[in-house]
């Protein structure tokens, strides 16, 4: 039987889609063109049996994110706590306190479209080892 390998892309709706590409290429380092953003894997990532891509239904009375907002991305970052440092100097502003579990760090901001968006740096023995 055939089946689905992976996510394809992400595809959302905004106000002013350039404003937003401006946006996360000053603020998250996204290299955007005509379309959004391609992320090709690295050859550090391919030789990664492990990394990963999550795919989770919430329930609708979930807390884990706004009422208003249907679906929330998660990015993966290089340096979470560097990328916040930055971000604060942009007089953009943590939503909440940064987390830290036993598959990585985890911190939230609002981008420019007030949409809450989730920041997490993997920590190199991933999930995967502990199940």
């Amino acid at each position: 039987m055939a089946r689905v390998t992976g996510l394809g892309g992400i595809f959302f709706v905004c106000n002013d889609p350039e404003r937003t590409k401006q946006w996360y290429q000053k603020h998250l380092g996204l290299n955007t063109d005509q379309y959004g953003c391609t992320f090709f894997m690295s050859e550090e990532v391919k030789r990664e049996p492990k990394a990963s891509q999550q795919w989770s239904p919430f329930p609708a009375d979930t807390t884990y994110y706004p009422k208003d907002q249907k679906f929330m991305i998660n990015y993966r970052v290089d340096n979470l706590e560097e990328l916040l440092a930055d971000l604060q100097n942009s007089g953009i502003q943590q939503e909440g306190d940064m987390q830290e579990f036993d598959y990585g760090k985890f911190a939230w901001i609002i981008d420019c479209d007030g949409r809450k968006v989730e920041l997490w740096e993997p920590k190199q023995e991933e999930l995967f080892e502990k199940q």
